[in-house]
């Protein structure tokens, strides 16, 4: 599996549209967002680069690892990143994800993290590799975002009922 990690920087009159700026720069934007846990499968391969492949249809789901800062305070800064472990041989690994104020907090927090889930799991994994993006509020709102982005699928698979992965799920009454 190829994981794409990609960062964007947004400014925008509100915090949200300097968000959907961020997400745009980033190659994500038309997609519904869904947060993923910080687990690499095996045989991941992650790549810094950007996604910019348009949805099939506007709207399609994106199933990603997302770190996100934003501010609207002059002189403050917003800072996103993502790090990440993997087992040489396997592949399978770690994924974490921070926001802060600074560079320097975002990077120890990635650190210290990765260290304690790989303690946490009792496994050694490979060197710490980590992406990390920011930006500072002159005038207007910022976000600064770093994306993990695993895989996209189509709401086409909903259609014709409530299925979801194949099981059937209860219709709602009103």
């Amino acid at each position: 599996m190829k994981i794409q990690i990609s960062g964007g920087i947004g400014i925008g009159p509100t915090q949200l549209a300097a968000f959907d700026q961020a997400v745009f720069n980033a190659g994500v934007a038309n997609y519904n967002l869904i947060y993923l846990s910080s687990v690499l499968p095996p045989d991941s391969e992650v790549v810094l680069e950007p996604h910019f492949q348009q949805p099939e249809q506007w709207g399609d789901r994106l199933y990603l690892v997302m770190a996100q800062k934003r501010t609207s305070l002059r002189n403050a800064e917003a800072w996103a990143g993502i790090g990440w472990v993997q087992d040489d041989k396997t592949g399978k690994g770690l994924l974490v994800e921070h926001e802060g104020h600074t560079e320097a907090e975002v990077r120890a927090d990635i650190e210290h993290t990765l260290d304690a889930l790989a303690e946490n799991r009792s496994m050694k994994f490979g060197p710490k590799h980590m992406h990390v993006v920011g930006t500072k509020c002159v005038d207007l709102p910022v976000c600064a975002l770093v994306v993990a982005v695993f895989e996209s699928s189509s709401w086409r698979s909903m259609r014709g009922g409530n299925k979801l992965g194949g099981l059937k799920l209860p219709k709602l009454s009103r």
